[in-house]
């Protein structure tokens, strides 16, 4: 699968391409992932930042699962429970992406399913 990324002028401050082209591949969909409690089952209401790295790391899994990986993420749309927690958001996806960001959107909502998540993030992958 070949990827390239659109990589737009300001984008970048805010970890995010403006576009990624993909040629061949198959396209993985990840639903909803969320990570309000550690991998051992601990709450972790009110942790923005241990919430948000539990989430890549149930999309991880989940990729993972499906013969992919977070690299492969090619757009994700993020959830934020604050629109205070965006500057947070992408400081932390610039340590899990480096250079190469997906596409993106952030959207503020006024609540989720569960009222301890804080973040929840989809998106779709396209591997070899």
């Amino acid at each position: 699968m070949k990827k390239s990324f659109v990589r737009g002028t300001w984008q970048k401050s805010r970890a995010f391409s403006p576009a990624v082209i993909t040629e061949g591949g198959t396209i993985v969909w990840i639903a909803g992932h969320t990570g309000q409690k550690d991998q051992a089952g601990n709450s972790l209401a009110g942790d923005f930042d241990a919430q948000m790295r539990q989430t890549f790391k149930n999309i991880e899994a989940t990729l993972e699962e499906a013969g992919a990986s977070i690299k492969d993420i090619v757009t994700m749309t993020v959830f934020l429970a604050d629109s205070r927690y965006t500057t947070r958001m992408t400081e932390i996806r610039t340590e899990i992406f480096g250079e190469n960001f997906p596409a993106s959107a952030a959207i503020t909502v006024t609540g989720f399913a569960d009222p301890s998540m804080l973040i929840e993030i989809q998106g779709i992958a396209v591997v070899d």
